[in-house]
């Protein structure tokens, strides 16, 4: 019987700059794209395992609901990168506007 080990990691989200959890988003982003690589390979490897069919077909369910799991994990993230990418871009955008030249907010200086 071929024994699989996995890990599952919790993932947190907590206070901060913006720019630390950009870069730590990316690192659980690339974590989570690794672990969901190595499970499956190891779901491909399964069939060439030793182990009875209804072994095979536990550790293969076993490891697909990880998969999902991470996944879902990932979509998360990838969502949270994207609202993140959003909120920098409207204030990026808000900046510019307030700093350019408007019609509105010219002052007439009379000497």
């Amino acid at each position: 019987m071929t024994t699989i080990s996995t890990t599952t990691s919790v993932l947190t989200s907590g206070g901060g700059s913006s720019a630390s959890q950009g870069n730590s988003l990316a690192a659980q982003i690339t974590r989570l794209t690794q672990q969901i690589t190595k499970l499956t390979q190891q779901l491909k490897d399964i069939p060439n395992s030793s182990g009875s069919a209804e072994q095979k077909q536990k550790q293969q369910e076993l490891i697909q609901t990880q998969i999902k799991m991470l996944q879902a994990q990932l979509a998360q993230l990838q969502r949270q990168q994207v609202e993140e990418a959003q909120k920098k871009q409207e204030q990026q955008s808000s900046t510019a506007s307030v700093n350019a030249p408007a019609s509105d907010r010219q002052v007439d200086v009379y000497v």
